[in-house]
């Protein structure tokens, strides 16, 4: 049965296996996937850029491991503004600090939640204290620093029930 969740782009069983392949190694190959799934290469290719045209799938992206690179601490950062009306202006001044790798507009205790991949925590230190507390908009902040990571993964195309 079909559900009807606004702004979702219609999917099949197909597409939905050929995006949990793609969600795991984004670098199979057609030919690959179209003799797993029983169709045509061409088949798999037109269901592909379908999917991209649609705005489904928004690009392709290798996944790096950030430990094997020097960043050893991750945390997450709770900002809460003075006035919630600042917003759009801190998340503009924040997207400048490339240490932040995802903000999110929240509801509940913080107006923004930040991830944040440093080196050491001297340069997480120096990123709250030199860069982002020092932002006149906002009110405070409060830091929860990752111990692990033990999941870590995308949706599963596959249970998502269409």
């Amino acid at each position: 049965m079909m559900k009807n969740y606004q702004n979702t782009i219609p999917t099949d069983q197909l597409d939905r296996q050929i995006l949990r392949v793609l969600t795991l190694d984004a670098r199979t190959p057609y030919a690959e996937m179209a003799k797993q799934f029983n169709v045509s290469a061409g088949t798999i290719h037109v269901r592909v850029e379908k999917m991209r045209q649609s705005g489904l799938i928004k690009g392709t992206k290798i996944r790096i491991d950030e430990q094997k690179l020097g960043y050893d601490v991750c945390c997450f950062i709770g900002v809460i503004l003075k006035s919630a009306k600042d917003s759009n202006a801190v998340i503009q001044k924040l997207s400048q600090f490339d240490e932040i790798i995802e903000a999110y507009y929240t509801t509940g205790n913080y107006s923004i939640f930040l991830k944040v991949m440093t080196h050491t925590i001297e340069e997480l230190h120096h990123l709250l204290s030199a860069k982002i507390q020092s932002l006149d908009e906002i009110q405070s902040t409060e830091t929860i620093v990752s111990m692990q990571n033990p999941i870590k993964r995308s949706i599963n195309p596959s249970k998502i029930d269409f």
